[in-house]
């Protein structure tokens, strides 16, 4: 075997592999052995068949097939270990002749991690303040909440529950009638078609109308896209939404042992103050992370992106696995491929990716690791929202990949506290020496 390295680029190597005619021949014979005793030959006992006879019957490429399949491996394993490289993942390969066996390899190396002076970066995290505006906001939300819905002598108007009697015909389709159907006239609101709201808005009581819409051109039934809908609606009661009045009493109905206006937005601000100071830190530790890799140098082979953009795909495909439309609708209903995905994704999996390879460095160098006892206790608070699943839970992070899984995680989060603890104490130095 002749094993040529043709240069190293973005942590990957090419080699040229020359496979010996001799080599060839001896993978050949051994794969003439294996097949002999799978296939049925006629007029030979299985395992019987001379060389010459079976290649006739398969042809000569299912046995040079057969042959590359258990060569290509055991070249590539060895022209690795020849040119003293340690391969990150499995090679990438390419056959330029078959005979005999000329191959291009790509080795994907081991990323390259060099930390910058991080010890020195000085972050003061920004405190989380809580205007009257965002207050006021919940406030209106739980008196939306808390409405009722009374009947009202006006035109219909946006935001108005009505209740219609409607007929709605598809083009060159039956007469399909609804008796007395509650409607909520939300402006956009594309059910049954983009546009009714807008024209049952300004009815009155007992006024019958009738319209044509027409199905978007993207409607998720193909068949019914671009065509005409024709709908006779007749407005039968209009109800407009009261909402509570601010005061004690709206307080107390809030519940919580809330006795006044004053006890319900001193809550409502505590529990805001909560919320924007757990996303103040969020960001905090993302800028101190994001600090730390501008200062790295890092290199990595291009399998590791694809591998990161898989990961978002997969998070991606969780987040609609529940969802009736899928990840394909999804797709097509913001008009783009897998393809488009892959490529905006890229440049957020090169910047996670970049992030935790430089997390991983700090923790070597911090000397930060997790002990089985944190490992238990990383379980327990990961399964103990699992309701009736617990115990299924607790068996798969209890597992070796499970407990790796839960140990990696820690492991990101006590660097990140410590990587945070360093950008702090450098900002108090600073400021002693003031």
């Amino acid at each position: 075997m002749k094993v040529r390295a043709e240069g190293i680029e973005n942590r990957q190597a090419v080699l040229r592999i020359e496979v010996e005619p001799e080599d060839m021949e001896e993978s050949l014979e051994a794969a003439y052995h294996r097949l002999v005793d799978r296939v049925n030959v006629p007029g030979f006992r299985r395992g019987k068949a001379p060389r010459i006879v079976l290649e006739r019957y398969m042809g000569k490429e299912a046995l040079r097939e057969e042959a590359m399949g258990q060569l290509v491996p055991q070249v590539c394993d060895q022209a690795i270990q020849e040119q003293n490289m340690e391969a990150f993942a499995p090679p990438q390969v390419e056959i330029l002749e078959t005979d005999p066996a000329v191959l291009k390899v790509i080795v994907s190396l081991p990323p390259i991690i060099e930390l910058g002076d991080y010890h020195k970066i000085c972050l003061v995290p920004q405190p989380a303040e809580i205007g009257e505006d965002e207050v006021n906001a919940v406030i209106d939300e739980l008196r939306s909440r808390h409405a009722w819905w009374e009947p009202v002598e006006r035109p219909a108007s946006q935001e108005d529950l009505v209740t219609i009697e409607l007929e709605e015909r598809q083009e060159g389709g039956p007469v399909l009638e609804r008796q007395e159907q509650q409607y909520l006239l939300a402006p956009g609101y594309p059910f049954p078609l983009p546009g009714f709201v807008e024209q049952v808005i300004g009815m009155e009581k007992g006024e019958e109308k009738e319209f044509t819409l027409s199905y978007p051109p993207d409607f998720r039934v193909e068949e019914l896209a671009n065509k005409q809908c024709y709908f006779k609606v007749k407005l039968v009661e209009v109800k407009g939404k009261l909402l509570p009045v601010p005061g004690d009493e709206f307080a107390k109905s809030i519940g919580e042992d809330l006795e006044t206006m004053d006890a319900l937005q001193d809550r409502i601000t505590t529990n805001l103050t909560v919320l924007a100071q757990r996303r103040a830190q969020r960001d905090f530790e993302q800028k101190v992370v994001q600090a730390v890799a501008d200062l790295a140098k890092v290199e990595f082979p291009p399998v590791l992106i694809e591998r990161e953009v898989e990961n978002f795909l997969a998070e991606l495909a969780s987040e609609y696995s529940q969802d009736e439309r899928g990840v394909e609708n999804y797709l097509k209903s913001i008009g783009k491929t897998e393809a488009d995905l892959r490529e905006e994704m890229r440049p957020s999996a090169i910047k996670r990716l970049t992030q935790s390879l430089v997390l991983g460095k700090v923790a070597e160098e911090e000397k930060i690791e997790v002990s089985p006892a944190e490992i238990e206790t990383g379980i327990d608070e990961v399964v103990q929202n699992a309701g009736e699943r617990v115990e299924e839970w607790r068996g798969i992070f209890s597992s070796p990949p499970g407990r790796r899984w839960i140990e990696r995680r820690l492991l990101m989060r006590k660097t990140v506290e410590r990587i945070v603890e360093i950008a702090q104490s450098s900002t108090s130095e600073e400021n002693e020496n003031f």
